[in-house]
């Protein structure tokens, strides 16, 4: 039992429609309020985070149990764990640019674009990666990344990143929110 706590409920499961209806509506009948959360499609599964609040005591066994029935959370992997942060987002969470790097395949482009970002103190808010292949095998990456960049930092940020793209033979933009 927990009194309110904040927990962290992480699913993975097949996606499909309405598992963001069916877990939310749950949450709310059984008195969640929910905070930061994420959903993404991830080949033919999808993944679904969310911190949540109780305003009282609950038990985190019966919250499993309670997930576990609803129809779009059939086999889905549920974890549900104390989260122990402040849920009040700092300074570095407010996205103040976005990042788009597109091309081809590229082993280690997070990792290099991500160093850069970091080297020029801008914090990574989300990110998201989407290969597609077209109808003659090419593979196309599309990466994303919302960050919060010190506005003294932004200008050579962006030249930083297009000539670190560049040197892959990527494209890159970055555009101010």
């Amino acid at each position: 039992m927990a009194n309110t706590e904040n927990f962290l409920i992480s699913i993975v499961g097949r996606d499909q429609v309405g598992v963001i209806s069916e877990v939310s509506s749950y949450l709310f009948d059984i008195g969640a309020n929910l905070a930061d959360s994420s959903y993404a499609v991830l080949g033919e599964g999808f993944e679904f985070s969310g911190v949540v609040t109780f305003a009282a005591a609950i038990d985190t066994a019966e919250i499993e149990t309670g997930l576990k029935t609803l129809a779009t959370l059939d086999a889905a992997r549920i974890s549900i764990v104390p989260f122990d942060f402040d849920t009040t987002r700092g300074e570095t969470a407010t996205i103040s640019h976005t990042v788009e790097i597109t091309g081809g395949d590229r082993p280690g482009l997070v990792a290099r674009m991500s160093e850069v970002l970091m080297d020029y103190d801008a914090n990574i808010v989300r990110m998201s990666s989407k290969r597609s292949v077209d109808e003659h095998g090419v593979a196309h990456y599309r990466t994303r990344f919302a960050v919060s960049v010190p506005a003294n930092r932004a200008d050579t940020l962006a030249a930083a990143l297009s000539n670190t793209a560049g040197s892959l033979r990527l494209n890159c933009d970055m555009e101010p929110v």
